[in-house]
């Protein structure tokens, strides 16, 4: 007799005596334990289970792809690795309720027609849970379809480095899901490392994205969280686009080599409390309306905050801009007002505070005429400090006829409200020397 069939007799057996005592109910079952050691067959195992059951893996390397048809826990001791061979996926999950914890899943397919991936979650396998595993060189680390409440925890995933970028697959790819769990996983060296398309009410935080073409790419997406999360040395942080009613909280994107945080057709979200610092572009703004931009800190980009595309109708309230190269690049036809209630802080504002009441007496003004040729004319920037630029400003200032559209501030903060953003001077993108 097989120790599997040891103790799943023995699990019978107990199971028997819970019901005489009147524990539990004939119907319930109990889960049994399998065990599969160095040299054994996890498919095998996964074939002999029943649903509910537990299969624990020794450490060892298997040479499998597997198929889990049936709720089950797959879980690792001491992080053996399952190695699909380069082919197909090297997990394929198609039940609902499956458990996959503590391996290395390593070797999928390379197929991007075939979405070959680390593990896949097929459509209908609601409630997969995927936490504390180590999936490098896939294609696509994870990759979730048609599936619902699904759990991602913990993860180290890592993509196929010699691929180029356009060659590779993401880290996480949801598509057309409810209610997912994206907690405390990092990611790297991936195309995108959360690609989320048609997927709602979800909660993403606590990740750390970095050394990819975007942190993620988000779209087409509502009613979803996106909170402490870390972003940074991508192409790009933050992209979320096509979206409403997100709230994107106390994350932190720096030293990624185009934007930040990209707002794209956005509308009826909160933005706040988030850490912008040292990209080419702090926020991208474009299409956004009805939104809410508070309390977050944008320091030491080329260009802080890049707004265009009819953005306006948003809420712009007691947020830090200091330090960037460009405060903010405005393309507008009519003067845009930022802080009328509380005011911003600005760190290149020159006026004076004669009342004592924290707000300059001088309404901040963003671009002038001198800002706007030189976004046209970048070499004009040598000559930013001699007298003929200055006159040049001062001029527009006194002539409206010459004056430019600006975001105006008419409350400007004298002193900034996070205590701590001189930490995130110097965060940025390696730049050829």
């Amino acid at each position: 007799m097989s120790p599997n069939h040891v103790r799943r007799l023995r699990a019978l057996a107990a199971g028997l005596l819970l019901v005489a005592l009147g524990l539990v109910t004939a119907g319930d079952t109990l889960a049994a334990t399998l065990r599969v050691r160095a040299g054994e067959s996890i498919q095998a195992a996964i074939e002999r289970a029943q649903p509910g059951d537990v299969i624990e893996i020794e450490r060892a390397r298997y040479a499998e792809n597997l198929l889990i048809a049936k709720p089950l826990t797959l879980r690792g001791l001491d992080r053996p690795t399952i190695s699909g061979g380069l082919k197909g996926d090297t997990i394929r999950i198609t039940a609902e309720d499956v458990t996959i914890e503590g391996l290395i899943v390593t070797d999928s397919g390379d197929s991007l027609r075939d979405q070959n991936a680390g593990i896949y979650v097929f459509p209908g396998s609601h409630r997969a849970m995927v936490r504390n595993c180590d999936l490098s060189y896939n294609l696509f680390g994870l990759w979730i379809e048609k599936a619902n409440d699904v759990r991602i925890e913990g993860n180290l995933i890592t993509g196929k480095r010699d691929y180029q970028s356009s060659q590779r697959g993401n880290g996480i790819q949801l598509y057309n899901t409810h209610r997912a769990q994206i907690l405390g996983n990092n990611i790297s060296f991936v195309r995108d490392a959360l690609y989320v398309d048609v997927s709602h009410d979800a909660v993403f935080r606590a990740n750390r994205l970095h050394h990819s073409r975007y942190g993620t790419h988000y779209m087409n997406a509502y009613d979803n969280v996106w909170e402490g999360n870390d972003t940074w040395m991508n192409r790009g942080g933050l992209a979320l686009m096509e979206v409403r009613r997100l709230t994107v909280r106390n994350n932190r994107a720096w030293a990624n080599s185009d934007h930040g945080i990209m707002l794209r057709t956005i509308q009826d979200s909160t933005i706040e409390g988030n850490v912008v610092a040292g990209n080419q572009r702090g926020f991208f703004i474009y299409d956004a309306e009805y939104n809410t931009l508070r309390g977050n800190t944008v320091v030491d980009n080329v260009v802080g905050v890049h707004l265009w595309a009819g953005s306006k109708n948003n809420e712009v309230e007691g947020n830090d801009f200091i330090l960037n190269r460009e405060q903010v690049r405005y393309v507008g036809a009519r003067d845009l007002p930022w802080g009328e209630q509380a005011g911003n802080y600005w760190s290149n504002y020159l006026g004076w505070d004669r009342d004592g009441d924290g707000a300059g007496d001088v309404r901040y003004e963003a671009n002038d005429l001198v800002d706007r040729l030189s976004w046209r004319h970048p070499l004009m920037k040598l000559l930013l400090a001699s007298p003929a630029v200055q006159t040049l400003r001062l001029v527009g200032q006194q002539f409206p006829l010459l004056r430019a559209p600006s975001i105006v501030d008419p409350n400007p903060r004298m002193l900034p409200h996070n205590p701590d953003w001189s930490q995130w001077r110097g965060r940025h993108f390696p730049r050829p020397q």
